[in-house]
């Protein structure tokens, strides 16, 4: 089989893209892109944008990372390098529509990438954004269980001994111990009760939305310890980093990329979706933006009461502390962050379930080794990728050991998650400006000329999240406990998915069906 045996003409895939919500249903869709369709379509737009904002699962993912901000800038760098982050996003999420609403599938920006690229070199460029998009799911993933476990500590940690320590000491066995169950929690949830997974993200919206609003009520009506002025708030910048304060700036949004990362991880439940090539393109963009406000909402309050940033530099989850002080008893700051830790159990089922879809759908194409018992749906269990869920879950918990040899652990798999999937991002959306946009204009999200803005927007910030990501938090680094370990795991599974194109794909893989 040729490339040219491969690729049908666009105008093909773009028609039945366009057609899912008249005469031809969205399964009708994905067989014309060279799926049978497996999955049941449980999922309407409200669903999917609520799988979107759980996926993100704001406040919680600002609130996990919110050490790396305070460091890096303080108030400045959390309150408007979240504002800058999320208009970024918001082109990358456009730029992701335009596609996604020509190729609906759970492959997502793999398919893309492999369906936009010219016949000479599509089947390298696939397989790259494919391994790109498989790591940055698997990692980010286990950064969401793993920083779920750091904050559950930090929470229980309001209550302390009569000697002013917290109840619960953290070590590390303790805290892997806590991320297993953690991890299998999310996944017998994920795998064992599929049919109701919207409906837990349709609770997560109101349970969110009620947990800020008790927070943001409560500590500026409490502030036991003062309030600060909106000047202060809006315009203080510190650097408590080490690095100069440019760059210290720019080092701490990997605390709005970190939450944002996960935009384009939606695109995996295509199957699932109703009108996936409508649906899907719309709930992306319209939950970045539901999302930046959430997270206004949820961060402003906490900087007007804000206890001394020298202090909170030393606590690697900041935000319970934050809370106590504003509070003044640990039995209430402790009732606040319960609605946090709901949310963040339940993006992690959200994060289990995409992930899943993920790998089910690289390994049917044959690109990830033992593929024929990745891509097996399990029909007993409402037709879930059973085994795919499996391998990603048994990958979170040998990467998960690595905290034990360095606390930077949460560091790296942030890191290298936000790496993965910014770049597998940015793949078909480079791909699509080489060609001129011109299959994206017969999609029914093309955005014109503004398509070109947000496309480059998207571009120029992967060019920087690559490299800034894989900087350690703090200057000097004087112990392995403050090196980013991301660019070393990076690298590892780089190295994996190369050796096994050399020893396999070489000479085998053809990429998707057609």
């Amino acid at each position: 089989m040729t490339d040219a045996d491969i690729k049908k003409p666009v105008t093909t895939d773009a028609e039945a893209g366009r057609a899912e919500s008249g005469e031809h249903t969205a399964d009708q869709v994905l067989v014309s892109l060279g799926y049978s369709p497996e999955l049941q379509r449980n999922r309407s737009t409200l669903h999917v944008a609520f799988m979107s904002f759980v996926l993100a699962a704001i406040p919680y993912g600002l609130a996990t990372t919110m050490y790396y901000p305070l460091v890096a800038g303080g108030p400045v760098d959390i309150i408007w390098g979240w504002v800058a982050v999320s208009l970024i996003v918001i082109c990358v999420a456009a730029s992701l529509g335009e596609i996604t609403s020509v190729y609906p599938t759970a492959g997502g920006v793999y398919y893309q990438t492999f369906m936009l690229a010219s016949p000479q070199w599509r089947r390298l460029a696939a397989w790259t954004c494919g391994w790109l998009y498989v790591v940055g799911n698997v990692t980010i993933t286990l950064a969401v269980n793993f920083g779920t476990t750091l904050f559950l500590v930090g929470c229980v940690n309001v209550f302390e001994t009569p000697e002013g320590e917290g109840v619960l000491a953290g070590e590390p066995y303790q805290v892997f111990l806590i991320f297993l169950g953690i991890t299998f929690l999310c996944n017998a949830v994920s795998s064992l009760g599929n049919k109701w997974l919207p409906i837990l993200d349709t609770f997560a919206i109101f349970w969110t939305f009620a947990g800020v609003l008790a927070i943001m009520v409560c500590v500026l009506a409490i502030a036991k310890e003062g309030r600060h002025d909106a000047k202060w708030v809006f315009t203080h910048f510190e650097v408590n980093s080490g690095w100069t304060p440019g760059w210290s700036f720019f080092v701490g949004l990997l605390h709005a990329a970190y939450a944002t990362s996960s935009t384009g991880m939606i695109i995996s439940m295509c199957e699932e979706v109703q009108a996936p090539a409508t649906q899907v393109p719309k709930a992306m963009v319209m939950t970045v933006c539901i999302n930046t406000i959430a997270g206004l909402m949820f961060m402003i309050p906490l900087m007007f009461v804000l206890p001394n940033l020298q202090e909170l530099a030393l606590l690697s989850q900041p935000v319970p502390a934050i809370i106590k002080s504003a509070i003044g008893n640990p039995g209430g700051s402790f009732g606040l962050l319960v609605p946090l830790l709901v949310l963040a159990v339940i993006c992690g089922i959200g994060c289990t379930t995409a992930t899943s879809r993920c790998i089910y759908a690289f390994a049917r194409d044959g690109a990830i080794p033992g593929s024929k018992w990745w891509k097996v749906i399990d029909h007993r269990l409402d037709d879930v990728p059973l085994n795919a869920m499996m391998l990603s879950m048994v990958v979170q918990i040998i990467l998960g050991v690595i905290y034990f040899g360095s606390t930077a652990a949460f560091n790296a798999f942030s890191g290298v998650g936000v790496i993965a999937l910014t770049a597998s991002y940015a793949t078909p959306i480079i791909v699509s400006m080489l060609n001129g946009r011109q299959t994206v204009s017969t999609g029914s999200f093309f955005l014109g000329s503004f398509g070109w803005f947000c496309n480059i927007v998207a571009v120029c910030w992967s060019l920087l999240a690559i490299p800034l990501f894989c900087m350690p938090t703090t200057v000097p680094v004087i112990d392995p406990t403050t090196m980013n370990y991301a660019s070393v795991v990076f690298v590892g599974f780089i190295a994996i998915s190369a050796g096994w194109y050399i020893a396999w794909g070489r000479k085998n893989y053809v990429g998707p069906p057609k």
